[in-house]
């Protein structure tokens, strides 16, 4: 598409292929824009200047026009939302209008007007718009996901070149409905399409799957300008974003909570190495009817089950193998070439293999702390090597059916100080992200080696007395690879990339604790 201009530049065209994300970016100041945009330019050719963040936006129009002058190769959108629409500018609806105009006038090739401010404005206005830049009509709901037809119907009315819907995900079902919504409006529509909100996440990655012409990334994970906007950088790098089609296969993770899994990146760090065309995504799944609907209906092709599901999920599956069936447990879906979901439990395999390079574990005197999904995995594992196993949790009841289960013992917290192991397994949530936290108190630490499942910190707590008193230790990022490593085996029928998914978590940790420090 041509776009006439009314100021003295010559012309800027739309590419005929626009980039698959968007940067979004905001700030205080005009120079403090520019800057974001300088520095970012070059591996964000195309972006949006969220011109009503500023409290003066005609400020930073000569600055943008300098900027796109000497960068020709960027695509812009220029918006300035007014408040009462969700945005931040507080001015009048022409004031609104004049800023665009000149923006347009400044060389952004495309503008975004909200459906509201659209629909009381003068057709011969906007046709004025229009033909100085693309115009993109856009609809927010900030509370739900809803009405998508009618509101496009609504939108359909004004001539413009992209309609933007945008809503509010509440429940992982909500990206569904927007998924098949651009399914099926994207062959006839130049459509734009996601959820916000931490349920919608998936949305920002799947939507240019289902048909969205682009998506939005943010310039950083703490610089967003709308809930749960993924970084442009993450879009592009962990889930290859420009290489996602209508052939590409999903797989994800579920759990609840979900935010701070390190499964997308070293899984779709392993997609990469083996060129498989899919892509793995997070999935905060409050409820196992959402999740398994949001499963079945996207459809996933594999997904990991963390906790609280997965021994809850095992009802819901239509076969498991044998190990998946005496755990009660799983962590590892699969669907069929028939459309069947199948469970696995991998687990195990993140539990054995790293004792089996350290220890005999038949006749071996173990602890393990816990007793939900991966406590049942390590226990019937062990069991099923000839281990004498014990089992301590908070919950005595619990503990007690799993050991009834298992032909385990299960041991009181006043005489665990008393007795000495060849092993203590961490098989529980305590000391995860960067705490004080310990299952165990120092004294009550009495074992050859010590594995914690927990990954994150790579050193907890746990993990830190151990050492003190001379313990040999296993830090959960070992279990955490070769569980996944066996999970990508059995999505992909593909060797894992062990080494390559082991880099990739060590430096994600890396850059966590960093994160963490430069906060305190």
């Amino acid at each position: 598409m041509a776009i006439a201009s009314s100021s003295n530049l010559a012309p800027r065209a739309l590419p005929l292929r626009l980039p698959k994300v968007c940067l979004a970016i905001s700030a205080d100041t005009p120079d403090e824009l520019l800057e974001i945009a300088e520095s970012l330019a070059r591996d964000n050719p195309f972006m949006e200047f969220r011109l009503d963040y500023l409290k003066a936006p005609l400020a930073a129009i000569p600055k943008i026009r300098r900027f796109l002058e000497t960068h020709q190769y960027v695509t812009a959108i220029a918006t300035c939302r007014r408040a009462e629409h969700g945005g931040k500018f507080k001015g009048s609806l022409a004031s609104e209008l004049a800023t665009l105009n000149k923006a347009q006038e400044a060389g952004c090739q495309i503008v975004d007007l909200e459906l509201e401010s659209a629909l009381k404005t003068k057709p011969e206005v906007l046709a004025r718009l229009r033909k100085s830049a693309g115009l993109i009509i856009s609809s927010h709901d900030f509370r739900a996901t809803r009405n998508l037809e009618p509101t496009l119907d609504k939108m359909l009315r004004i001539p413009a070149d992209f309609y933007k819907i945008v809503t509010t995900a509440t429940t992982l079902s909500d990206n569904v409905t927007m998924m098949k919504f651009l399914q099926a409006q994207s062959d006839k529509h130049a459509l734009l399409g996601l959820c916000m909100g931490e349920q919608g996440i998936i949305s920002r990655v799947l939507s240019v799957r289902a048909g969205s012409v682009f998506t939005f990334g943010a310039v950083s994970a703490h610089s967003k300008t709308a809930p749960g906007q993924v970084s442009a950088r993450d879009l592009r790098s962990i889930y290859r974003i420009e290489q996602v089609d209508a052939a590409t296969r999903i797989y994800g993770v579920a759990g609840d909570p979900i935010e701070h899994s390190l499964s997308p990146a070293i899984m779709n760090a392993a997609l990469r190495r083996e060129n498989v065309n899919g892509v793995y995504v997070a999935l905060h799944a409050r409820t196992l009817k959402d999740l398994m609907h949001c499963v079945r209906e996207i459809p996933l092709h594999g997904l990991s089950v963390t906790m609280p599901y997965k021994q809850a999920i095992v009802e819901h599956l239509d076969n498991t193998d044998g190990h998946t069936a005496k755990i009660g447990a799983c962590n590892t879906v699969v669907r069929g070439q028939d459309g069947k979901l199948y469970g696995f439990n991998t687990d195990l395999f993140g539990v054995i293999r790293p004792l089996e390079q350290r220890m005999t574990i038949e006749k071996s005197k173990i602890l393990v702390i816990g007793a939900g999904g991966a406590a049942r995995a390590a226990v019937f594992g062990l069991k099923e090597r000839g281990a004498e196993v014990w089992i301590l949790n908070r919950s005595a009841v619990k503990a007690q059916k799993l050991a009834r289960q298992a032909k385990a013992r299960v041991i009181k917290r006043a005489d665990v100080r008393k007795t000495a192991f060849d092993l203590i397994i961490n098989a529980t949530p305590v000391g995860m992200g960067n705490t004080r936290d310990c299952p165990l108190k120092d004294d009550e630490i009495q074992a050859k080696i010590v594995f914690d499942m927990v990954y994150d910190p790579v050193e907890t707590h746990l993990l830190q007395v151990a050492r003190a008193k001379g313990i040999a230790v296993i830090p959960g990022i070992e279990m955490f690879v070769h569980q996944a490593a066996r999970q990508f085996e059995i999505w992909t029928g593909k060797p894992a990339p062990a080494s390559e998914m082991l880099r990739v978590i060590t430096v994600s940790l890396q850059e966590r604790l960093k994160e963490r420090s430069a906060k305190k």
